[in-house]
């Protein structure tokens, strides 16, 4: 594998892997008349193909990455996954404050790789 894929594939691989735990935490929302029961197993469903990404990604990430970094890699695409996904799925807008926090969050990730 290229230097260059090695880097960029678990950032990808760890995207996809955040799309879908996203939908198997939160999507049930949409459906909140949908038996627990039914939402617990369609959830683990949906949780498997994210495993499918997630360590994948991380096998591969970790010959170019340090485990921290790819926490973060992962914190940071959950977070921006998880906005995205809160206005465009659920229809909520996320307020300042959960947007600063986000922000500080992201500071912090940038303080993961500057060691």
């Amino acid at each position: 594998m290229s230097a260059r894929l090695a880097y960029i594939l678990p950032v990808a691989l760890l995207g996809a892997s955040n799309v879908f735990m996203t939908f198997a935490w939160y999507g049930h929302l949409k459906h909140r008349a949908a038996p627990l029961v039914v939402v617990v197993l369609v959830s683990w469903g949906i949780a498997l193909l994210e495993y499918v990404f997630a360590v994948p990604a991380n096998r591969i990430g970790a010959e170019v990455y340090s485990v921290a970094q790819l926490k973060t890699i992962q914190e940071v695409i959950t977070l921006t996954v998880f906005a995205a996904f809160s206005a465009l799925y659920l229809k909520q807008s996320l307020s300042w404050t959960a947007v600063a926090g986000f922000g500080f969050i992201a500071i912090g990730a940038g303080l993961v790789f500057r060691g």
